[in-house]
């Protein structure tokens, strides 16, 4: 944090908040990789800064902080447990573009709230997203109206754009395509609802946050986001949201809606929404090589395109035919040897080799820079410690990750979930991918069990 930007924000908190005071506690939240969020108190309240610090990156951005903000408002008039706004940035405020919030004290970590869930919270995420489904479409401003098709044509050119070459991402396309559902009604929808946007305590849900991805659409969509296993934090065996079973999930939302959800439509959207995130990951690691940001977080999360991949072959085999399911390979992790080390297991001599400088690097960072930092910064070693790792384990199994022509087969349908052979190759090098990336990503260890016995 620089003084030019605590002075800026004290002018605009008593420019909206009146008073003359000064700001105190001001702390960048962590997380959030596209907006910043700063937390401060002021005249002994709490508040939330919500902020994009540059207008390019607010850039290709279907709409800006302002039709956010409204969204906001409109839900929480509404009675949905939205955050309550009570200031918006203005262009002499020189601190970009986004809301003030009043800060919701109760918790939002993920491994936190899924240790042990408060027992009526699925039953809180129904009525939660039955509220916003309900909410009345002539209070909102005008948002983009969405299908199935238009989404997944979108998502599917941003794909390409990035290369079109994984071959996994290519197959769920097609998938999608060969299966698209026919238009449904429109409601508002949330767009980002899942845990880590959800703040709990000890009552239940107690604020929806991270609204920028609100449009209007089949309400499936939102009710799938959230169940994908990137979501669930660990929680693999608890397809809803990480809290528990679909079925109790279903039921309770139908309770409050007096609609049926329709299993084929869930399961599309659950299949998208899973690509979508795939998806997202490598344009994480466009923005981070244009240089529009040079973050470190958005490159170790273009990494985790890998955790879609078998999250979706774990999807979509069942389509396939059943010899194809049950074509076994045995995984055989790490089978060049790693470089840091002799045959017999003792230390290289003469120079260091690169992973035994990565090591020097990572037990720097553990040693001198983790212990003495705090927010955000120990956020971010915690970061670099995970780049690290999976720079070491790519170096002692290197991952070709493009395979452009099955891609463009899989695409064009030449081949399928029906090719021999296919499905068992594209299982082997998705769990090759994924153990060099996130080790210890829940569907691993269960993805490996069921596919090399």
């Amino acid at each position: 944090m620089n003084n030019e930007f605590a002075a800026s924000l004290m002018a605009f908190a008593r420019r909206v908040l009146g008073g003359a005071v000064s700001v105190e506690n001001l702390t960048q939240l962590t997380g959030g990789a596209n907006m910043e969020s700063w937390s401060f108190d002021y005249a002994g309240q709490g508040y939330v800064l919500r902020r994009s610090p540059s207008v390019e990156l607010m850039a290709g951005r279907t709409y800006g902080h302002d039709v956010e903000a409204a969204v906001v408002r409109a839900a929480f008039a509404a009675g949905v447990k939205a955050p309550e706004i009570v200031g918006e940035i203005e262009a002499g405020d020189d601190l970009g573009t986004g809301y003030l919030m009043r800060r919701v004290e109760a918790e939002v970590n993920p491994a936190r709230i899924l240790g042990q869930p408060p027992l009526a919270l699925l039953d809180d995420f129904a009525r939660e997203l039955a509220a916003i489904h309900a909410v009345s479409l002539a209070t909102l401003p005008e948002l983009p109206a969405t299908t199935a098709g238009t989404l997944l044509g979108d998502l599917k050119s941003r794909f390409l754009s990035f290369g079109g070459d994984r071959p996994v991402m290519a197959l769920a396309f097609k998938w999608l395509q060969d299966h698209l559902p026919p238009p449904a009604d429109a409601v508002l929808l949330h767009g980002d609802f899942r845990m880590g946007n959800i703040m709990v305590d000890p009552k239940g849900l107690a604020a929806v946050l991270d609204w920028e991805l609100a449009h209007l659409g089949d309400r499936h969509q939102d009710l799938a986001y959230g169940c994908i296993n990137s979501w669930r934090f660990g929680h693999i065996d608890r397809p809803a949201f990480g809290i528990g079973q679909l079925d109790t999930f279903f039921a309770a939302y139908e309770r409050e809606i007096g609609l049926v959800i329709e299993p084929e439509r869930f399961r599309w959207w659950l299949v998208y929404a899973t690509l979508w995130w795939g998806v997202c990951c490598l344009q994480m690691a466009d923005i981070w090589r244009s240089g529009k940001d040079a973050g470190l977080e958005r490159a170790v999360i273009g990494r985790r395109a890998s955790e879609t991949e078998v999250d979706l072959l774990m999807l979509l085999e069942d389509d396939a035919p059943v010899e194809e399911q049950q074509r076994f390979f045995h995984f055989h992790p790490g089978s060049i040897p790693s470089p840091t080390k002799m045959a017999d297991g003792t230390p290289n001599s003469g120079e260091p080799s690169a992973t035994e400088l990565l090591d020097a690097l990572a037990n720097w960072i553990e040693t001198d820079i983790r212990p003495h930092s705090t927010g955000r910064d120990r956020f971010m070693a915690a970061v670099a410690m995970n780049a690290i790792g999976i720079l070491k384990r790519e170096a002692e199994t290197p991952i070709e990750f493009h395979d452009k022509p099955l891609a463009d087969d899989l695409l064009s349908g030449r081949k399928s979930l029906s090719t021999p052979g296919l499905l068992a190759q594209l299982k082997a090098v998705s769990l090759q991918k994924l153990a060099a990336d996130q080790p210890k990503y829940s569907a691993l260890a269960v993805a490996r069990q069921k596919w090399s016995q």
